[in-house]
Order: C-alpha cells, then sequence, then structure tokens
C-alpha cells in the first residue's frame, strides 16, 4: 500500500470512494472532474489490491500562503490504519506553502483527533458550514521547513 498521483483516470473509483466516505456531503460529478483536473491541485490516492481506498485533494492558494486540504477521505472499511495520516503527511510533504489548512465536521471526532494528533490546531468555526446545518472546524497547521541558503544546499 503506497500513496501515488491521482489523475481523471480515477474518476469513476474516486465516486464510489466520495459516497462511501461522505453520505451526506458527497461531491458532485463537476466537482471530482474539477478536483482531478485543475493544474495547481496536489491530488492522491492510496490503493489496496487494484481498489482506491483512500484519496486527498489540497488547493494551493498563494495569496492565503496556505495550502487548503479540499477533501481527504478513507474507505470506512479501511479507517483507523494509518492510511488518512499517511494521505496527509505526504500532502504535506509535496505542499510549497508554509501552512496547511482544512475543514472538518465538528463531529467527525475521529478526524479531529488525528488532525490535533498531526499538529493541527482549530482556528476558527464555520456556522452552519454543511449542507444539513452542521458547523464546520477550520484547522491550521505551521509546516516547519528547513531553510535553504542561497545558491543552494
Amino acid at each position: 500500500m503506497e500513496v501515488q498521483p491521482a489523475n481523471l483516470l480515477d474518476l469513476s473509483a474516486l465516486r464510489r470512494l466520495e459516497h462511501a466516505c461522505f453520505e451526506k456531503d458527497a461531491w458532485p460529478l463537476l466537482d471530482l472532474i474539477a478536483v482531478l483536473t485543475w493544474p495547481e491541485v496536489i491530488r492522491l490516492k492510496v490503493v489496496e489490491e487494484g481498489e482506491m481506498i483512500g484519496f486527498v485533494a489540497a488547493d494551493p492558494r498563494p495569496s492565503q500562503r496556505a495550502v487548503w486540504i479540499a477533501t481527504i477521505g478513507v474507505d470506512p472499511r479501511y479507517q483507523r490504519r494509518g492510511i488518512g495520516r499517511m494521505l496527509l503527511r505526504t500532502v504535506e510533504e509535496q505542499a510549497r506553502l508554509p501552512r496547511m489548512k482544512l475543514t472538518v465536521r465538528l463531529s467527525n471526532y475521529g478526524a479531529v483527533s488525528m488532525y490535533e494528533k498531526e499538529g493541527y490546531r482549530t482556528i476558527d468555526v464555520w456556522r452552519r458550514y454543511y449542507n444539513d446545518g452542521e458547523d464546520g472546524l477550520v484547522m491550521e497547521k505551521v509546516l516547519n521547513r528547513r531553510k535553504v541558503p542561497e545558491g543552494g544546499i
């Protein structure tokens, strides 16, 4: 099991995963196509025995000096095995901005706990953010970057 880049050929698998992970909030088809094709988006997947079991998409926003995790999900049959953490750490390694941000359902205690253990902290609450009226926690992590001297290493 390893993290790999995702692309438009993964659309059907991503659609299945999205519905398995987010019953209430599954993204519509056009949003999935967009996240798999926008040039700057970091797209990663985890595949087990030919099946996509995890996915993350992150959107660099230089004006905010942050990379926003647009979606991250692990097939419920594979949760609590470190796959979400693996995706999170890999997207952080690929980020070229100093901060990571994400929004998570207030009631998603498992995800909130994982993010906190990975160094994320709650910086805001977006009231009634989700379609069903649930609040979203906005979480942020400042990435520790080793400074490279001018002229390289």
